[in-house]
């Protein structure tokens, strides 16, 4: 019987000491961590006690169990962000929509296989707000002897952006809900779990990491944060972007990058500066006159030879509206498409689809206004359910969790990004959108001005996507796709829909099962901007569903 292994945290330069190995084992437990780092002596929600979480090591086609033991009061689920999961719905990860979270002092092993994806993505827990604190990350590694498709680096670091709430991030939310209005934003943003400085902790000392002159390192830089999107920028040097979202794309050259709750971020850094320190920020970007923490998270680079009579390099953070910044870093973006890396993006499509996100009000008895804040797609505002997850239903054919009629379309046409209807009103429930095996399908994400416009960043469960088109007000079928490019358009897990505005994306739905797709913003989602697409099993063996591990936790 093989022994489970606690996760140790391994840098990069250790990453040769990595065997071929087709099965790792890991072992998570779910504790509570008492923690000063950021001026607050209040227990957390953590991993095997680290903040962030272990880093996952694996390789393309590695066989992955990981035993998550639950040793807290909170029900737990932990999703593979990222993670195709093919025919393995099963260990996805969102409560309640492909399994039954893991209720305290029960366990789960997740089992998957990493197939055709190499690169960096996260894992998070997928219940309430724990993954403010119970995230990490995930770095693939090419199949032995496959190199990168760029110079390979002399030492790698990941780099996590996090956000940091003094008060119980469970209380925060449950307030929120009970007043009907939006929730606290948080005290401070976070560099591998260091803020650096800040008003109220100002003895608090930011995350730091030493380089050799002349080299050159790779930066696998993830967004964990709750609900805010961050530039990221370091003092005097520029950055080679070479993959986003565990996909490589064509390099460019950026002094800023520009990254979405739950994307992740590969850049080339070379160190051919003189000895120094040099400032690394990473700070909020929200071009809707939205309430956000506008602290930014403060770590340094700092040569190896540097002294403390040397001063350090400063960096001014971003405006926190620069929406040309954000727009010229995203419009960059461009699959790799060469000949080992094919960008195969649907041309033919069978479901054409459009989808309305936004926000809405409805009617609350019980709340301050007699209202409360919601937000929807589609117009409907989505209802988890609470007895069986939506995969289990799907899956044993269980009827009354859920229909299959989620509209294609929004129920009533109107300005979206215009001036706003005379009802905010929003209908409630459990609704997917079925699909068949191997169907393509483009889907058309339009943002709306239903209270404010802001940025949306949607996270598709079970798939990449190309994100072939990208436009401003409303989505123009006759104009706005002919300029779509089907050539090399980025792939991705998650899109930001600009604050506006639409993006197009378009995927192949080879992946029976239950998939959620939602705002990554975690108070949207929390207020209800999520769905879930139905994929029926295919004809062959290996286009069907897998059935359920028998230690899938019970409601």
């Amino acid at each position: 019987m093989v022994e489970w292994l606690r996760v140790l945290f391994m840098v990069a330069s250790l990453y040769p000491a990595l065997v071929a190995c087709k099965l790792r084992h890991y072992k998570f437990n779910v504790v509570m961590l008492n923690t000063t780092r950021l001026c607050s002596n209040k227990p957390i929600v953590t991993v095997n006690r680290r903040f962030p979480g272990p880093t996952l090591y694996a390789r393309e086609e590695d066989i992955i169990l990981v035993k998550v033991v639950n040793n807290v009061k909170y029900n737990v689920s932990i999703h593979w962000h990222g993670i195709k999961q093919l025919r393995t719905g099963w260990a996805d990860g969102p409560a309640y929509i492909t399994q039954c979270p893991i209720q305290p002092k029960q366990s789960y092993v997740y089992n998957f296989t990493i197939k055709g994806q190499r690169g960096t993505l996260l894992w998070h827990a997928h219940i309430l707000w724990l993954r403010a604190t119970v995230h990490g990350a995930i770095v693939i590694l090419p199949k032995l002897g496959v190199p990168y498709p760029f110079p390979k680096p002399y030492k790698e670091v990941v780099l996590i952006l996090g956000e940091w709430w003094k008060s119980d991030v469970e209380n925060v939310i449950d307030e929120a809900i009970e007043s009907g209005l939006a929730p606290n934003v948080s005290d401070a943003h976070t560099i591998n779990g260091h803020s650096g400085p800040i008003s109220t902790c100002l003895s608090k000392e930011g995350f730091n990491f030493p380089v050799d002159p002349g080299k050159t390192y790779m930066l696998r830089i993830i967004n964990a944060a709750l609900n805010e999107e961050l530039f990221f920028k370091i003092a005097d040097h520029n950055l080679t972007v070479v993959e986003v979202d565990a996909t490589y794309v064509k390099p460019f050259e950026t002094d800023v990058v520009l990254i979405a709750p739950g994307q992740t971020t590969n850049v080339l850094i070379s160190t051919n500066l003189g000895i120094g320190s040099y400032l690394i920020v990473a700070s909020p970007f929200m071009d809707a006159p939205i309430a956000v923490d506008n602290r930014a998270a403060i770590a340094s680079l700092s040569y190896i030879g540097t002294t403390d009579l040397v001063g350090t390099r400063l960096v001014a953070p971003p405006s926190i509206n620069a929406t040309s910044l954000a727009t010229k870093f995203t419009e960059s973006l461009r699959s790799l498409n060469s000949k080992d890396y094919l960008a195969n993006v649907p041309i033919k499509i069978d479901r054409n689809l459009l989808f309305t996100i936004g926000l809405g009000v409805n009617q609350c008895s019980s709340c301050l206004t007699g209202n409360r804040v919601v937000a929807d797609i589609n117009n409907i505002t989505f209802v988890m359910p609470k007895t069986t997850s939506l995969l289990e239903a799907h899956f044993f054919r269980v009827k009354g969790i859920f229909t299959d009629d989620f509209p294609g379309n929004p129920l009533i046409s109107y300005n979206y990004t215009g001036m706003q209807p005379m009802n905010m009103g929003t209908i409630e429930g459990t609704k997917l959108y079925r699909l068949a095996y191997n169907s393509t399908v483009q889907l058309i994400l339009q943002g709306t001005s239903l209270i404010l416009p802001e940025n949306h960043p949607i996270h598709l469960h079970g798939f990449n996507f190309f994100v072939v088109g990208r436009g401003m007000g409303n989505f123009n079928d006759e104009k706005d796709s002919k300029r779509f490019n089907l050539m090399d358009p980025v792939e991705r897990n998650t899109v930001g829909v600009p604050s506006g505005g639409w993006v197009a994306i378009r995927f192949r739905a080879d992946n029976p099962g239950v998939w959620f797709m939602h705002c990554h913003l975690e108070v949207h989602t929390t207020w209800g901007l999520k769905m879930a697409f139905v994929v029926d099993n295919g004809k062959e063996p290996n286009e069907t569903l897998l059935p359920p591990p028998v230690d899938l936790p019970k409601c």
